[in-house]
């Protein structure tokens, strides 16, 4: 067979397999042939692979696309992903309808995005319950989030006023109908926040770890109890998204079971990564707040364990200008999707030892899996020829000069991260190279439809 492309003699990474060396051949946008490493086939194109690692695309599972210049995310926050070797992302979309929204939104993300996307449906009110499930079949959606942390006055001042139990127990219900249906849900019991806040407000505080002090972690364990509870009553599979407490991740261990609906977790690379009472100030304000070293290791401890199924980077692409004038008045969240994989091959796999394979699965094989996307996230025949080619002798220095983002700003900013992404490939068409990309390159992104 003549290829399209040839990755040549590279150590491919397997998803929760292993590292091998060999050659994939891409045909028509999909992995045709993966061959022993000595052979040289027949293709129009070669990148050669030798001394470099091959992984699949990373898919992220958590992205806000849109809150930062909402007319160019699209664009922008693609391009930035794409030169950290992602290839696919999850986006929330939250409207007072879903129906039309959605497909408004889902053309102004093919006229510009470079790489493939999904959406997540936010549910916010009981009319959103309502039109759930010819909405979810429509637009090929099969994963909702609940948002807790908006009940009651935190709610109400964004204008949401139906957030409660009876709308969380009600989107479970709705979300066991739907054909590979899971509910995602942001824990956070905000009811008790104002107990712990007013005395660290009167007090003077303004640093990184009073936004964690006023929001504590059994308060994220509490609802995480409360959502896989009721996920088994409902019989419906649950999400816990960007957990960040080690007690959470307790909790889930001690419920899951084979007879119940599966309890998924989902952690950020920040909640792996960055403390408390790391040097960051209104920064590093991100809801749920960044937690102590103490949750960093056991999160660490339970993604190597397969405990936490997939990592993502809840980018927010705001301005710096946002992250102020104080911890209390600064918007919560900040940008990362571009930096997955770099922090966590500086952070995992050198400082910590995690194997690539393990790597590979929570960036791409179990997102696919967990989202029913077609064809991706696994270096397979058949499977989208999606890549991210990896120089382990090469260094990735966190700049935001050089991102196309809209935000201006990382937490990361400045931070050497061993190892360098040469190469991003989706379906066969390379999107980045050397730290560039395309300089006439037209959208590439698909969108991720998926059957429900």
């Amino acid at each position: 067979m003549n290829f399209d492309l040839c990755l040549l003699n590279g150590d491919i990474v397997f998803p929760g397999q292993g590292v091998r060396s060999g050659t994939i051949g891409i045909k028509d946008g999909k992995i045709a042939a993966i061959l022993a490493p000595d052979q040289r086939p027949d293709s129009n194109l070669v990148i050669d692979c030798r001394d470099k690692w091959i992984f699949p695309g990373l898919i992220d599972p958590h992205t806000h696309i849109g809150f930062g210049d909402k007319e160019n995310d699209w664009a922008s926050e693609t391009h930035a992903a794409a030169l950290g070797g992602v290839t696919g992302l999850m986006s929330f979309w939250r409207s007072q309808e879903l129906m039309q929204s959605a497909a408004d939104w889902r053309d102004e993300a093919l006229a510009r995005s470079v790489i493939d996307f999904g959406f997540h449906f936010g549910i916010t009110s009981q009319a959103h319950v309502a039109e759930l499930a010819a909405a979810t079949k429509h637009h090929g959606v099969t994963s909702i989030k609940v948002y807790l942390m908006y009940k009651g006055a935190t709610g109400a001042a964004k204008g949401f006023t139906e957030v409660d139990d009876h709308l969380l127990f009600a989107a479970l219900d709705a979300g066991s109908r739907v054909k590979g249906g899971v509910v995602g849900v942001h824990c956070e019991n905000t009811e008790v926040i104002p107990f712990f806040r007013k005395p660290l407000q009167e007090a003077g505080r303004n640093d990184l770890k009073a936004w964690d002090e006023q929001s504590p972690g059994f308060l994220e364990t509490e609802n995480v109890f409360r959502v896989a509870f009721f996920g088994e009553k409902a019989n419906c599979p649950v999400n816990i998204v960007h957990m960040s407490a080690l007690e959470s991740l307790e909790v889930v261990r001690r419920m899951r079971h084979r007879n119940r609906p599966p309890i998924h977790v989902e952690t950020c690379v920040h909640y792996l990564t960055l403390p408390h009472d790391a040097d960051l100030g209104a920064i590093g304000k991100v809801n749920p707040p960044l937690r102590s070293q103490a949750d960093i290791d056991g999160l660490w401890e339970g993604l190597v364990a397969g405990d936490i199924s997939t990592v993502g980077s809840d980018h927010v692409p705001r301005k710096r200008a946002t992250k102020g004038p104080d911890i209390w008045q600064a918007s919560a969240g900040f940008p990362g999707v571009g930096q997955i994989l770099p922090v966590l091959l500086e952070e995992g796999y050198h400082k910590r030892d995690v194997p690539l394979e393990r790597l590979a699965e929570v960036t791409s094989r179990n997102v696919a899996e967990l989202y029913s996307l077609p064809n991706k996230g696994t270096i397979a025949p058949g499977y989208d020829a999606d890549f991210a080619i990896v120089d382990p002798a090469g260094v990735t220095t966190i700049d935001v000069a050089g991102s196309p983002s809209f935000s201006d700003y990382s937490a990361y900013e400045g931070k050497q991260c061993r190892g360098a992404v040469t190469h991003t490939v989706l379906r066969g068409q390379i999107i980045a190279e050397d730290g560039k990309l395309p300089t006439a390159a037209s959208p590439h992104g698909q969108y991720l439809h998926r059957a429900c």
